[in-house]
This record gives structure tokens, sequence and C-alpha cells, in this order.
């Protein structure tokens, strides 16, 4: 696995205030990196960028790679193992 870092910056594509979530109508992205009330509801903010962001990080320390929400039964998830 070859981690490269970038700008995550998806929440200046959705202006908006800065505090406040944006209601997006289609959803774009890579499930295992997107924050959960932007996967589930369309709501977009500069928190998500954050929730991106960790996940990044979380898979350089842990060595394990985020497939997405849903794994096999028996496999954890990147989000329970941290």
């Amino acid at each position: 696995m070859n981690p490269k870092i970038s700008n995550c910056g998806m929440a200046r594509i959705f202006e908006g205030s800065e505090g406040e979530a944006n209601n997006i109508a289609k959803i774009a992205g890579t499930y295992g990196y997107m924050a959960p009330e932007y996967a589930m509801d369309g709501l977009y903010s500069i928190k998500s960028d954050v929730f991106s962001f960790g996940i990044l990080l979380i898979e350089i320390m842990s060595g394990i790679r985020n497939a997405g929400f849903h794994r096999p039964k028996r496999a954890p998830s990147l989000l329970a193992y941290a």
C-alpha cells in the first residue's frame, strides 16, 4: 500500500457558510472515506473533510486499508479497529 496525502478539500467545491452543512443531490466519492452524514443523507461540510483525512491517517498508522461501510461479519471495520 502506497499512501498519498493530498488536499481532501471537497468542502470548497460545495460552497456555503463555513460551519454550515450543504445538502448535495448527487453523492460522489469513495464510500470508505465518506463521512456517514454525507454518504447517507448528502450533507457535506468541512467536518466531512476532517473525517476523510482521519480515515487516511488511520490507514497509514495501522497499515489496514479501509474497504467501506459494509464488511463480512467476522472482519472488523477500520473504525472498529481504531
